[in-house]
C-alpha cells in the first residue's frame, strides 16, 4: 500500500501579512476549487491509495474543502488535525501524518510540504523510484526561505534550517550543499516507525526535519532526484507566479 503525506497546518503567516484576521485565508486553499495548491498536489498523490492530509489552522475551511472534491480524490484522503499547530514546530504535522499512514500499513510512503507546486515530470521520477529519496531544487539559497541539504565530512546528508527565517549556519565542513526541495520519499517503513517514534520521544518542538534526519542517520540510502520547476508559495505574489505556471502547462 503506497501512501502520501501533506501537511498544511501551519497559519501562514507571510502569505496573509497585514490582512485582517477575520480576512485571513488557508495558503494551500486560496483560490478556490481547482486553482489551489492543495488541489494540484493532490492530482499529483493520485498514485497514492491514501492521502494523509494534515491540517491545523482553519481546519474547518481545509474539510470543507475537501469534501467538495470530486471522489475519486475525496475518497483516497484521511484529514488529521494537528492540536498542537501553533505551539508545536512543523515536525508534529509529519509526526501525525505518519502515524495515520502506519494505520494503513502503508509499504512506502512520500511526503511533500503543502506550500509548493513543481513540475509533474520532477514528482513522478519520486514517485518512480523503487528506493528513499531526497529532492533538491536548482533555485538559488537564501537564508530567510531555503532549506538546505548538504553532505557532510563524512558522507551523510544533512539538512539545515533557520525557522524564523534569518541567517543559517552549516555546523560541519562539507562536500555538496543544495536547495532542498522539500520532497521526501521513504521505502524503510521500521526504519521510519523508530525515527518518528525517537522524534516524540525527544524532539516534539522540532520541525519536520528532526524526523527525516533521525531516519537517514539510521544508515539509509537515499535517491537524490532533482526538481526541475519549483515553487515555494510564501507569499500572494510567489501564488501568482504559480497560477501562471499552471496556464502554461494547461
Amino acid at each position: 500500500m503506497r501512501a502520501a503525506i501533506i501537511t498544511v497546518a501551519g497559519k501562514s503567516s507571510r502569505f496573509n501579512k497585514g490582512i485582517p484576521e477575520a480576512e485571513k485565508q488557508l495558503k494551500a486553499i486560496y483560490g478556490g476549487n481547482d486553482n489551489t495548491l492543495l488541489y494540484h498536489l493532490l492530482q499529483k498523490c493520485a498514485f497514492a491509495d491514501r492521502i494523509v492530509v494534515v491540517g491545523g489552522y482553519k481546519f474547518e475551511s481545509l474539510k470543507d474543502y475537501c469534501i467538495g472534491l470530486e471522489s475519486l480524490i475525496r475518497n483516497k484522503i484521511s484529514l488529521v488535525f494537528n492540536d498542537h499547530y501553533e505551539d508545536l514546530a512543523s515536525g508534529y504535522s509529519l509526526y501525525l501524518g505518519l502515524q495515520e499512514a502506519f494505520k494503513h500499513n502503508a509499504e512506502e510512503i512520500l511526503f511533500v510540504e503543502g506550500d509548493l507546486d513543481m513540475d509533474n515530470e520532477s514528482f513522478a521520477k519520486v514517485v518512480r523510484s523503487e528506493k528513499s529519496v531526497l529532492t533538491y531544487t536548482f533555485e538559488p539559497i537564501y537564508a530567510n526561505k531555503a532549506v538546505v541539504l548538504y553532505k557532510n565530512d563524512r558522507n551523510q546528508y544533512c539538512y539545515a534550517f533557520n525557522s524564523s527565517h534569518g541567517l543559517l549556519s552549516v555546523q560541519s565542513p562539507f562536500s555538496c550543499i543544495l536547495n532542498s526541495g522539500q520532497t521526501w520519499k521513504f521505502t524503510e517503513i521500521d526504519t521510519l516507525k523508530r525515527a518518528n517514534e525517537q522524534f516524540y520521544k525527544e524532539s516534539r518542538d522540532e520541525t519536520n526535519l528532526r524526523i527525516i534526519q533521525n531516519y537517514l542517520d539510521m544508515g539509509v540510502v537515499a535517491d537524490l532526484i532533482s526538481i526541475k520547476r519549483w515553487t515555494n508559495c510564501n507569499t500572494k505574489e510567489d501564488y501568482k507566479q504559480i497560477v501562471s505556471y499552471w496556464e502554461e502547462e494547461q
